[in-house]
């Protein structure tokens, strides 16, 4: 596999694409498991019309990453076509402020942070591949542009003082988090165990910005937005979760087809307590 993956990155974008496409209705052909949590995710959300996207955008973003780890970073960045949002960016720091770049699972969002790498410093939290065999390629191709932070303490303190220091910092904000370091908070109508570490580090009175990469057709590179918040973070870190949450819904809904809609978001981690029960008495 290591091999293969190193050989892949020689192929043109849209080969890759085409094979990626065909990976993901092989997935979703041969897995129940797969079928049936993408199924019910997108009901979930009310948007099962956008089934077939979804199926191949998951195939696409596994047969993109050695395009956008191993090869040269002007190369990667001539893939991104479009930008749109970047006054926010700018704004930001001619006001002096760190940024909070929240990425969620949507479009190509590995190529998101080594855009911003691209032009200034950014740190992200680094949780290594669950396949040893990959962790060497992300090592020399994603890591080797940015700011690593361990997803543990030191990590939380890296991105504290990124931030304090007028950097940005990045992150996965509906990624599942581990026992104690999540809330239940709705996303799409459901209970989702979700992360607080993104709202307290909008706390630091950090400017927050919302941002993914949509694909483009036929292998034509990758559209980057950014998007602020549609309101200021307001309450308890319960209250700060849940309207980020909404916030995420908002951006996904943009982009429905990309949003990576086989993960396992509603997942109730080792040891964290029950989701809240539904009127009704039923989860």
């Amino acid at each position: 596999m290591f091999f293969l993956f190193r050989l892949l990155n020689w192929l043109p974008l849209p080969v890759l694409h085409n094979f990626g496409a065909l990976m993901g209705w092989l997935n979703w052909l041969f897995s129940p498991g797969y079928r049936r949590l993408l199924r019910d995710n997108l009901a979930q959300a009310g948007l099962s019309e956008y089934r077939n996207e979804a199926i191949v955008a998951a195939g696409q973003m596994m047969f993109e990453l050695p395009k956008i780890w191993l090869r040269p970073q002007d190369e990667v960045m001539r893939r991104v076509a479009r930008v749109s949002g970047q006054e926010y960016v700018d704004a930001a720091w001619a006001a002096g402020r760190g940024i909070l770049y929240l990425t969620p699972h949507l479009g190509c969002f590995e190529i998101t942070a080594q855009y911003l790498a691209s032009h200034r410093p950014i740190t992200v939290l680094y949780r290594p591949p669950r396949q040893p065999w990959l962790r060497p390629l992300y090592e020399a191709g994603r890591a080797a542009n940015l700011k690593i932070a361990p997803a543990d303490m030191s990590g939380v303190r890296a991105l504290l003082k990124a931030l304090r220091s007028g950097e940005s910092i990045g992150m996965l904000p509906d990624q599942v988090p581990g026992n104690g370091e999540g809330v239940w908070a709705p996303f799409f109508g459901r209970p989702a165990y979700s992360m607080t570490l993104a709202a307290r580090m909008a706390d630091t009175g950090a400017a927050v910005l919302l941002t993914y990469a949509e694909r483009l057709p036929y292998g034509a590179g990758y559209h980057v937005h950014f998007l602020p918040l549609s309101a200021p973070l307001h309450g308890t870190t319960e209250e700060k979760v849940a309207q980020l949450n909404g916030e995420i819904e908002r951006i996904i809904r943009q982009c429905p087809g990309q949003y990576l809609w086989g993960y396992n978001r509603y997942k109730q981690p080792g040891g964290a307590p029950p989701p809240p029960l539904k009127s009704g008495g039923t989860q």
